[in-house]
């Protein structure tokens, strides 16, 4: 792959992309490339106001829409508001080590927020995403384990083993729908991707001994932990069902590059599994049929 960069990014006039978390860190990152690239960007986002600002520092097309992880009646008002098709969904919207608390439909808020309401807004956009389906993991997946107690209600709350629960749970998600879109003939493809460190929002206020020592004074930039998000959106000949991350030292930081996950992550039977009660928990059940 090389040093690939923002400029790199293939001509994306006349494409639509969702990005998730839209209105700071990678989320607007993102927008700010792909818009500059040629593409219209809705920036799907829960605080409409902070997105506008961010929206209107862009030169490009953008289109802010109100949508919220955490509350599955926003996700499907958000899906039934959408006209069209697009040719990316971005699911890089998500929390990160916060305290124990609940989404509006009583989900664990990492897992509620970062791989259910994924999973919904997936689910419910359905065939109207007709290239690819991004999903934005972590590093520290690596050290996640998915729980018969998913949302941690019998348990001692962990808020960083919960966000790492919840980042194993996006790459199961994206391998397996990968799966099933093969399974299916269908041309879309199911791509996962990571930023290695990167300097976000939600880990400048992570104050925890924990969130220091991951940090470790080596975050890279918002405009390098992108890269691997925006590779995996655009760049012609990736194939569905794999990763991609930076290419430095453990992934942490660096250039786009395919990148290794973790044994857990390609448990098909975990994955199974955890696609089954993400169907019961969100009401959402997938429809892939076959061309």
């Amino acid at each position: 792959m090389g040093k690939w960069t923002g400029a790199d990014v293939p001509e994306q006039r006349g494409r639509t992309v969702i990005v998730t978390g839209a209105n700071s860190g990678l989320g607007a990152e993102a927008t700010r490339v792909l818009a500059k690239a040629g593409a219209k960007v809705i920036m799907a986002c829960r605080n409409l106001d902070k997105a506008q600002l961010v929206a209107d520092a862009i030169d490009g097309d953008t289109e802010v829409r109100r949508l919220d992880l955490a509350d599955l009646a926003s996700v499907r008002a958000f899906a039934d508001g959408l006209d069209g098709e697009v040719d990316v969904l971005i699911n890089n919207a998500g929390v990160m080590a916060v305290p124990k608390d609940t989404t509006v439909d009583g989900f664990e808020r990492h897992i509620g927020t970062n791989h259910l309401g994924a999973f919904a807004l997936t689910g419910l956009l359905g065939d109207r995403v007709r290239s690819r389906v991004v999903t934005v993991s972590s590093g520290l997946h690596v050290l996640g384990r998915i729980n018969d107690d998913l949302n941690w209600e019998h348990r001692r709350y962990q808020r960083w083993r919960a966000y790492m629960q919840s980042k194993l749970a996006n790459l199961l998600f994206a391998y397996e729908l990968q799966r099933r879109l093969s399974a299916a003939g269908r041309r879309t493809i199911s791509v996962a991707a990571h930023p290695g460190l990167a300097s976000t929002e939600g880990q400048r206020r992570d104050t925890s001994l924990q969130g220091k020592i991951l940090a470790g004074g080596s975050a890279q930039t918002p405009e390098m932990g992108v890269l691997p998000i925006v590779y995996a959106a655009t760049a012609p000949g990736v194939n569905g069902g794999v990763c991609i991350g930076p290419d430095g030292f453990m992934q942490r930081n660096g250039y786009p590059t395919l990148v290794r996950s973790s044994r857990r992550s390609r448990d098909t039977k975990v994955a199974a599994n955890l696609w089954e009660r993400s169907e019961l928990l969100t009401g959402v059940s997938y429809s892939i049929e076959p061309l």
